[in-house]
């Protein structure tokens, strides 16, 4: 087992972990998860990541308003994004981005200018962000070109070419267990081109469990496997994978390592 994983993108505050989530989070380093990032989608589990954050040392939060939850971005719940970020365990803003594959919870019309304020809000603050984008590529690249944000295009599903317009952009790439799925060409395609210093681990627990887990509700004791999956793509040791995702996922959150 390795020690010293560090998971860039989890949902504790989801229902799914409503009955055994103080025993799972309790349980994280002996499975060699010593830090996670629980990363808020809507006012309410921005506020509840906040709390969490309270009271698991290990854990910390961001916050900010996923595009299926676009209509809740107005001047009061900007203003309320940004005292969150005067939490000192909220580490950036997010998730926020586009998502054209359920437009019929939001449609676009309300995702574009969500995202944009909540970009323009990271810039103020100067607080790096987590994208969300799915079948969105152009729109998400037009905006983060128009802002240059600091921060993380997490889950990744995109190609090669999206890829470098990302990295091109300073930013960081975070994989999930699809990295370890049969048909994950495009991901396993983007890890080999990516430079190490710029790739994350992360669970987006409790979805995307890894092979052979896949189909369970996943948490970060299942990381192992997408760790040995991503090491094995850059001819590395599981144990350097982990330093390097640590050390990268410390330095965009600006923690010390």
């Amino acid at each position: 087992m390795v020690d010293g994983i560090f998971d860039s993108h989890a949902h504790y505050d989801d229902d799914a972990f409503d009955a055994d989530r103080d025993g799972l989070l309790r349980s994280l380093a002996s499975h060699g998860v010593r830090r996670v990032m629980n990363v808020g989608s809507s006012m309410e589990s921005s506020r509840t990541g906040i709390q969490l954050g309270k009271e698991y040392d290990f854990l910390y939060s961001s916050v900010g308003v996923h595009p299926d939850s676009a209509r809740e971005i107005c001047d009061e719940t900007l203003r309320e994004l940004a005292e969150f970020a005067r939490e000192p365990k909220v580490r950036a803003l997010g998730e926020i981005g586009l998502d054209y594959h359920y437009e019929d919870n939001c449609p676009r019309e309300i995702q574009i200018p969500a995202f944009e304020r909540q970009l323009a809000l990271a810039k103020e603050l100067d607080i790096p962000v987590i994208i969300h984008t799915r079948e969105a590529v152009n729109d998400t690249l037009a905006l983060l070109k128009k802002y240059q944000p600091r921060g993380i295009v997490h889950c990744f599903s995109g190609s090669v070419e999206m890829a470098k317009e990302v990295l091109k952009l300073g930013m960081y790439i975070g994989f999930t267990g699809v990295l370890t799925f049969k048909n994950a060409r495009k991901a396993v395609e983007v890890v080999q081109y990516a430079p190490a210093d710029r790739l994350l681990i992360e669970t987006d627990c409790p979805y995307m469990a890894p092979e052979p887990l896949r189909g369970r509700r996943c948490d970060s004791t299942m990381l192992q496997y997408t760790l040995a999956r991503m090491a094995e793509l850059k001819g590395l040791t599981p144990e350097e994978m982990a330093a390097i995702t640590w050390k990268n996922a410390c330095t965009v959150y600006g923690l010390p390592e």
